[in-house]
């Protein structure tokens, strides 16, 4: 499984980017906000979900691991592959998208790309209260002074932490340390 990507733009075209790491081109489908965002030799980083079928083997990227989340809440839904869930992410900002599923705008979900409204429907009712509790949580993780998109808060509830029991965890660590480095001296501490 490859987990995130991180190396220079090499290339651009479609909705696909290739990152050059080490020499090594992986080729990485975007949503249109990441895609927008990755300019050439710049440096990027795409948390990634690895696909993988019979016939091929695919990276579908994305710059926020609340993006990466979200994406794999969409396809857990009947009827909605990898593309369709990239092309609902590509409506706007992973926020909007979950507002949008958590108010059951269902007329939103259809303005993606190859998604009609049934399957726009099944979204908005298979997610809704999954999507209703992240919110929640992003609410919850602004008023208790941590950042919202804290990534090192949000591995420590992918791990099973509670949001209580993470946000402790991580309350006497350095806040300018790398997300891995917060993790781990979270996970030493004693909760």
């Amino acid at each position: 499984m490859i987990a995130h990507v991180s190396g220079v733009v090499a290339e651009k075209f479609g909705n696909t980017v290739i990152v050059d790491v080490s020499g090594i081109g992986y080729e990485v489908q975007v949503a249109a906000g990441d895609f927008d965002a990755a300019l050439l030799g710049e440096d990027v980083k795409f948390h990634t979900y690895h696909h993988i079928r019979e016939q091929s083997q695919e990276l579908f990227g994305f710059s926020s691991l609340s993006a990466k989340k979200l994406f794999e809440l969409l396809i857990t839904v009947q009827g909605v592959g990898p593309k369709a869930a990239l092309a609902i992410l590509s409506l706007g900002d992973s926020e909007q998208v979950r507002n949008a599923i958590a108010n059951s705008d269902s007329a939103y979900i259809t303005q993606a790309s190859g998604v009609g409204k049934r399957i726009a429907e099944r979204v908005v009712v298979d997610l809704s209260d999954k999507v209703g509790l992240a919110i929640q949580l992003t609410r919850t993780i602004g008023s208790s002074g941590l950042i919202a998109n804290d990534e090192a808060l949000e591995a420590l509830i992918a791990l099973g932490y509670t949001l209580a029991d993470a946000t402790k965890a991580l309350e006497h660590v350095a806040a300018d340390l790398p997300t891995a480095a917060r993790v781990t001296q979270a996970l030493k501490g004693d909760i």
